[in-house]
């Protein structure tokens, strides 16, 4: 133990013990669940932006570095410029968490982000022109030593500490309260949601509660177009087709299959019935085999995550059926474009 540790308090450096080595810690990420809580006291929790990225953890040890998922599998040639920045640092032996993101328009962008995974050849990464960055915002080792037992605050001054931060490579900031207020500006500037740790907890390689998932969530209304029908023990409909009018056509906007129970099944899908018809009303085509179509005069409230660089909702549900809007009333709602942070 040497360097940065030895600054720790008597009591902090107890916790720490030899470490196995990084791509053994790595092999366990700590995961966050998923929660609508909106109450945190004040100086228990920090809150971290979530990320529309995915999960990417980074081993140092003297000259080699490697690059993992969450699943475990090698992501070295995938991100070389992050290789390239991990192996630039002056510390030699460190293993840190975090999240390699893709911005679009200033804001974190998942389907940009897809055109660069999976891909392992130089020259086809230079061909998408998508640059990525690293959002680094955990440790986990530091000079031969385990940290997962620190409290969080701890790794997170160690992080800041320990490596030098400049692109690809940043540091993820915190907020240390706020707790509602904070989720409703994230939710405001298009954000996908916040990550809330409790501030004393240590890195555990589980899901655990002491991270949460407090998502935002987009909705409106959208007209029902058609619909699938159920698979196994589903009842009445496996999904509904969805759309909104642009320029006096019904453009597709994906389906829903989540957020009904059997009694909205069964009386929707006899709604859908008596408003069959034999031609798509959707002015885009819609790939879905043995789809049913119906008149598009039912509107649906829909809550989704975002819509996808095709014109897709990601992650719908259904909240109900809506009585009080014209099916030719609904239009697509778009949000104001804000700029990262």
């Amino acid at each position: 133990m040497s360097g940065l540790l030895d600054t720790l308090p008597a009591e902090q450096r107890r916790l720490l013990a030899p470490a196995r080595p990084g791509v053994e810690l790595a092999a366990r990420p700590m995961l966050a669940t998923l929660s609508d809580r909106r109450d945190f006291p004040g100086g228990e929790w920090i809150f971290e932006r979530k990320l529309d990225g995915v999960r990417l953890l980074a081993v140092r040890e003297d000259d080699r570095v490697v690059l993992l998922s969450r699943s475990g599998h090698r992501q070295n040639e995938t991100y070389p410029e992050i290789v390239d920045a991990i192996a630039a640092q002056e510390c030699r032996d460190f293993t840190v968490d975090g999240e390699v993101v893709a911005f679009s328009h200033g804001r974190t962008d998942f389907s940009r982000l897809q055109k660069r995974m999976g891909l392992t050849r130089r020259r086809d990464i230079e061909a998408t022109g998508v640059s990525v960055t690293y959002y680094v915002f955990d440790l986990l080792r530091l000079d031969g030593m385990d940290t997962r037992r620190l409290p969080l605050r701890t790794r997170k001054s160690l992080l800041r500490r320990a490596l030098t931060f400049r692109p690809p490579l940043r540091l993820t900031t915190h907020r240390n309260e706020g707790g509602a207020e904070l989720l409703a500006q994230a939710c405001a500037r298009g954000w996908e949601g916040l990550i809330a740790k409790r501030a004393g907890s240590t890195y555990q390689p589980r899901r655990s509660t002491a991270w949460l998932k407090l998502k935002c969530s987009l909705g409106q209304e959208f007209v029902i177009g058609g619909f699938t029908e159920p698979s196994g023990s589903r009842v009445g409909f496996g999904a509904l087709l969805l759309g909104y009018y642009e320029d006096g056509r019904l453009r597709y906007a994906g389906k829903v299959g989540t957020g009904f129970d059997r009694r909205t099944l069964l009386d929707l899908r006899a709604r859908l019935d008596e408003l069959a018809t034999s031609a798509s009303p959707f002015a885009d085509p819609v790939r879905e085999r043995g789809a049913h179509w119906v008149r598009p005069v039912l509107v649906a409230q829909i809550g989704f995550t975002e819509w996808t660089r095709d014109g897709m909702l990601r992650h719908p549900r259904f909240l109900g059926l809506r009585d009080d809007k014209m099916a030719s009333e609904v239009v697509r709602e778009h949000p104001a474009r804000h700029v990262a942070v």
